[in-house]
C-alpha cells in the first residue's frame, strides 16, 4: 500500500535502548517508502508518455482544424466565386436576350416598312389598273369632279363586290 507524505511524517518509531531505531522497523519502513516512491515514480512516467501521446493528439487534431478552417474558407470563397460567376453568366444571358428582341423588334419593324411599302405599291398599281378601266373607287370622286366641270353624268359600272373583295365590273 502506498504511504502518503503525511503518513510518512507521522510514523512512531520505536526507540531502542540505546537511543537509537530498532533496525528491522526503520528497514521496512524504509522498503515500504521506496516502494511507494517507486510506485509514485512509475505512475508519473506513465502520466508523462500518456501526457506526450495526448499532446501529440492534440497536435493532430490542431492541425486537422487548421485544415477544415483553410477548406471551409476555400469552399466559401469557390461558393462565392460560384455565385459571382452565376450572376455574370445570367446578365450576360439577359443582355443577349435584350439584344436579341431589340434585333427582332428592328426586323419586325423593317419588314412592316417594307410590307407597309408593298401595300402602297400594289394599290398604285391596282388603282392605275382600276383607273384604266375607269372603277377604281377613288376614281370616282376625281371622276364626279370632272363630270361635274363638264356636267355629264354617266352610271357607274360595278356592279357587286365579289368575296375576295375584287369588284366585277358589269358589262
Amino acid at each position: 500500500m502506498p504511504l502518503t507524505p503525511v503518513e510518512i511524517r507521522h510514523v512512531d518509531m520505536r526507540r531502542a535502548w540505546l537511543r537509537g531505531y530498532r533496525r528491522k522497523p526503520v528497514d521496512e519502513l524504509l522498503e515500504e517508502i521506496a516502494d511507494s516512491f517507486e510506485g509514485v515514480w512509475r505512475e508519473r512516467a506513465d502520466l508523462s508518455d500518456r501526457l506526450e501521446e495526448l499532446e501529440g493528439e492534440a497536435a493532430k487534431h490542431r492541425e486537422l482544424e487548421a485544415l477544415l478552417r483553410s477548406t471551409l474558407v476555400s469552399a466559401e470563397r469557390a461558393a462565392q466565386d460560384m455565385k459571382e460567376q452565376a450572376r455574370r453568366e445570367s446578365d450576360l444571358i439577359v443582355q443577349e436576350a435584350h439584344a436579341e428582341s431589340r434585333r427582332v423588334t428592328r426586323e419586325a419593324a423593317a419588314e412592316k416598312r417594307r410590307l407597309e411599302e408593298d401595300i402602297v405599291k400594289i394599290r398604285a398599281q391596282l388603282r392605275a389598273a382600276f383607273e384604266s378601266l375607269g372603277d377604281w373607287p377613288g376614281a370616282k370622286e376625281t371622276a364626279a369632279e370632272e363630270e361635274a366641270q363638264t356636267s355629264v353624268t354617266r352610271p357607274t359600272p360595278v356592279d357587286e363586290i365579289t368575296g375576295s373583295g375584287i369588284r366585277e365590273v358589269a358589262s
